[in-house]
Formats: C-alpha cells, sequence, structure tokens
C-alpha cells in the first residue's frame, strides 16, 4: 500500500502543482503547461535575466523563488529528474530582456547536461548565455567524478545575484558574482527518516530510531555515514564544524547562515536549531550577521535539516537584504 500523499495521480502531481502555484500568486507568476516553466508575471525592465531549475520535490525551490529581486524564470523536471533541454530552452527564451540570461545550474549531472545543451541551443536563437555551476554540498567533497552536490546555497545566489540584477549588473558581472557566492558557501545535512516518492510504499532508506543518516542529498540518497542521535546541539555542531573548517573561517568574520529543512521538520525544531548554530558560531567567534530558517530546499517528506554557511562581507550583506517578493522569499 502507498503511503499516503495528497495526491491524485503521481504523474499528475508537477503539472497540477504549477497550476495550483499560478492560482496561488496571479501577480508574481505565469505557468506555461507544455514546455513546463514558470516565468514572472509582469516582464521586468530590460536587465540581465536569471534562470534556473531542476527536478520537482525540492519547493519551493526553484519556481517558488520566482519574482521581482530573484528569478526571472525557473524550470521544473519530473520529481528528482532534470528538466529536459528543450524546457530550458524555452524559459530561457522566455525570460530574455535583450541583456543576457545566466544560467544557475545546481551540480547533478542530469541538470548540468540538459541545462548546458539548453545554453547552446538558446546561443543559437541569438540568445548571449553565461552559466554558472553551484557545488556546496560538502559531503561530496572529492577530487574524482563530479564533485561536490548543488544543494541550498543555490538560495543564496539566487538571492545575490537576483539583487544584483534589479541594479542594472552586466551579466559577466553577475557570473562573476554567482562564482563568488558559489565559492564562499558550503553545506551539510543530515536525515532523522527519508522521504517517499510519490505513489511508493516505502522511503528510499530506512534509519533505526536511534540513527541518523549524515551527510544526506536532496533526492532520497544515503549520505556518507550513519551516526548515533543526538540532541540538536551536537547535531547542529556536527553540521557546522566541518563548514568552518572547509571555508577557513576564523574568529571575527561574519557569515549568512541558513538552517534548511528537508521538508518534513517543523517549524519549531527549525528554530531551535538555529539558536544552536548561532550560539556554537559565537562559541567560535564567528557572527552570524544574517540567518534564513525555514523548509526552502527540501527532499520531498524528508525529516532532517542541512546547514549552510556563507562567508559575508558588507557588499554580500547590502545585496542579502535587498527588496524580494517571490512566492516562498519576501522583504
Amino acid at each position: 500500500m502507498a503511503v499516503r500523499q495528497l495526491v491524485n495521480d503521481p504523474d499528475d502531481l508537477v503539472a497540477e502543482a504549477l497550476r495550483g502555484l499560478e492560482q496561488a500568486h496571479p501577480d508574481l507568476v505565469r505557468c506555461h503547461a507544455d514546455p513546463a516553466y514558470v516565468v514572472r508575471a509582469e516582464a521586468a525592465w530590460p536587465k540581465v535575466a536569471l534562470v534556473s531549475g531542476g527536478g520537482s520535490g525540492h519547493e519551493p525551490l526553484h519556481t517558488g523563488f520566482v519574482g521581482p529581486g530573484m528569478l526571472d524564470a525557473a524550470v521544473p523536471g519530473a520529481v528528482f529528474a532534470s528538466p529536459t533541454a528543450f524546457q530550458v530552452r524555452a524559459a530561457v527564451v522566455a525570460a530574455d530582456h535583450g541583456r543576457g540570461v545566466l544560467l544557475i545550474i545546481k551540480n547533478y549531472t542530469g541538470d548540468v547536461l540538459n541545462f548546458t545543451i539548453a545554453a547552446e541551443l538558446a546561443a543559437e536563437d541569438g540568445v548571449e548565455v553565461r552559466t554558472v555551476l553551484v557545488d556546496d554540498d560538502l559531503a561530496t567533497e572529492s577530487t574524482e567524478g563530479p564533485g561536490r552536490r548543488g544543494t541550498a546555497a543555490v538560495v543564496a545566489v539566487e538571492k545575490i545575484c537576483g539583487a544584483a540584477a534589479e541594479r542594472g549588473a552586466s551579466l559577466d558581472e553577475l557570473a562573476a558574482l554567482a562564482e563568488r557566492v558559489t565559492s564562499s558557501a558550503r553545506t551539510l545535512a543530515l536525515a532523522l527518516s527519508s522521504c517517499t516518492h510519490p505513489g511508493e510504499s516505502r522511503p528510499s532508506f530506512e534509519l533505526a530510531d536511534d540513527e541518523i543518516e549524515f551527510g544526506v542529498g536532496i533526492h532520497g540518497e544515503h549520505g556518507i555515514e550513519r551516526r548515533p542521535f543526538a540532541p540538536a546541539r551536537k547535531l547542529v555542531a556536527d553540521l557546522a564544524d566541518p563548514i568552518v573548517t572547509a571555508l577557513g573561517l576564523t574568529p571575527g568574520e561574519q557569515v549568512i547562515a541558513i538552517v534548511n529543512g528537508l521538508g518534513a521538520t517543523h517549524g519549531l525544531e527549525l528554530s531551535a536549531a538555529h539558536q544552536d548554530l548561532r550560539a556554537h558560531l559565537s562559541g567560535l567567534g564567528i557572527e552570524a550577521a544574517r540567518s534564513l530558517v525555514g523548509s526552502y530546499v527540501t527532499a520531498l517528506d524528508m525529516r532532517g535539516c542541512s546547514i549552510t554557511l556563507l562567508r559575508a562581507d558588507a557588499e554580500l550583506l547590502e545585496l542579502w537584504d535587498a527588496p524580494v517578493r517571490t512566492p516562498a522569499l519576501t522583504w
């Protein structure tokens, strides 16, 4: 028997969700059905356009981040599957305002392949396209293979570059900024329980009551090891310390901290984890100058969280603070 979910037909879930997104936010987004993509409801002034996307099941990423101050278009694939190059190409052409398009790509093989092909096709349509690869997941740090996966740091890339685009930054400037943010951020995640794909009867992996999965990704894949369950303050420290080391953060530095729920983690838990994180960083002499707490890059109904730290300076903080208005992120 399948796990009970608010689903009519798993094959129709993404299309129905896109229609529901547009109906809930008609002032912000328009959803194109075939090929599927989401664009801003009102055309932006002639600026560089930002386009991102990836498999569904990570909502509100990316479709929930379309709007002033963030993305101009987002391209959803099937659940945990890359959108096609044809979808991405159509979104790029629809979003282009005449000053070029920056494609923000999470480092997964299907996304990299299809977004790269789409960039080449869009160039044939006369659209100037640059790409940036977000690869922040410390659990998959390796000199071999595809390297670090792209996870919650993509929210910071889209927010900061979205603000710079609204201010008139050029395509080259935005590409350099996106690479700078990516190189200055790292993420680690853990799961208390796994996710269940729509229509399936079992989760992608199972844990004993006294176990957690450390170093998970956002597609229900296994982490890098099983660890004993522990109080939140220890789990948060276990996530934060390797990130601090990897970024070479030292006393006196500032960070933007993202405490992200993976889909089924309650806001109470995330807020408690956030206070644990700030206390831990303070003990290291590091200031969380800005924080984002909530479920922004999810893995369906996975219980757990990720922590992202981004080394911050005055410029990045100013761009982070700039106005944004999307279905999932507004200030």
